[in-house]
């Protein structure tokens, strides 16, 4: 009998693991800056954004638990008039190097332009071709670009299917005229950034993207030194990209999240290596020229 519960046991979790969603989504209200003491509508809608984040299905694909995609949404709340909230949004992801304990930041980005109507207790419902809620509008919208980062790192051009996906809701959110998704509010706005990752002017930027982590970062506990001259070869993309498209969001996106670990992996690197990577990371990003002269340290 103790046998057979075992095994209902084991079976009823390989089921759960099998249908994992994709996401793992730490989700944040921070309220900090709303004054009174009643903060419960902040707890149901942290409650409320997490379900829908972490428990609805965002593609066909299969995940397990141990799978899921690492990523944190942490929403400050500016200002509440009514049931008119108002906002910014600090989206990250994150994923497993390969063979080590190190996670790496594929994706940091932070909106400033995030406006929407929401009262205590609504159900949190999404129909991606008739955008009604600018709440689940930027919720799925970012849900997309999690995971085509995700694909991207893994596969060349893996996560094609999700930024368009995202594209969608950037179309249907400025057929709905709504806030934060039109092509002339902002050069780094929700429209500019899935612009550039559908782009064929950035296909070099996301195949680096790809050989950064697979054949870059996965491969460093092999053999870092070829691993090392992988992250050096493909850096004059970021440089010829930015040199296009001065400020593209996306490779300041990516600048945002690899900063530091840029200066880490090219702090140990050839004296070649480590003033090519200075000499370009300091031009896609001037403002941290002093930081990055830290690697010839």
């Amino acid at each position: 009998m103790v046998n057979k519960v075992k095994i209902i046991a084991l079976g009823l979790l390989i089921v759960l693991s099998i249908n994992a969603q994709e996401l793992n989504c730490n989700i944040q209200i921070n309220s900090d800056q709303i004054s009174g003491s009643n903060k419960s509508v902040f707890n149901t809608l942290q409650k409320s954004v997490s379900e829908f984040v972490n428990n609805r299905r965002w593609t066909e694909m299969t995940y397990t638990n141990i799978e899921r995609i690492e990523c944190s949404m942490n929403i400050i709340i500016k200002k509440v008039e009514q049931d008119i909230f108002t906002a910014e949004i600090q989206v990250q992801s994150r994923r497993p190097v390969f063979n080590t304990n190190y996670n790496t930041t594929l994706f940091n980005f932070k909106d400033n332009n995030f406006t929407f109507d929401y009262k205590e207790f609504d159900q949190l419902e999404m129909n991606e071709n008739t955008i009604t809620s600018n709440l689940t509008a930027v919720l799925a919208y970012y849900a997309y670009i999690i995971i085509g980062y995700d694909m991207d790192s893994y596969t060349r051009l893996g996560g094609t299917p999700y930024f368009q996906a995202a594209e969608s809701i950037v179309n249907a959110a400025q057929a709905a005229d709504l806030v934060g998704w039109k092509a002339f509010e902002s050069s780094r706005n929700r429209y500019a950034l899935v612009n550039n990752l559908t782009d064929e002017a950035f296909k070099k930027y996301r195949n680096y993207f790809y050989e950064y982590h697979r054949l870059g970062l996965d491969e460093m506990s092999i053999n870092m030194t070829n691993a090392r001259a992988k992250i050096a070869a493909g850096l004059p993309v970021l440089r010829e990209a930015n040199r296009a498209r001065p400020s593209a969001v996306v490779i300041s996106s990516f600048i945002d999240a690899k900063s530091d670990e840029l200066i880490n992996i090219f702090s140990k690197a050839t004296e070649k290596e480590k003033k090519d990577a200075v000499e370009i990371l300091s031009d896609v990003n001037p403002t941290q020229i002093d930081r990055y002269e830290k690697i010839l340290n």
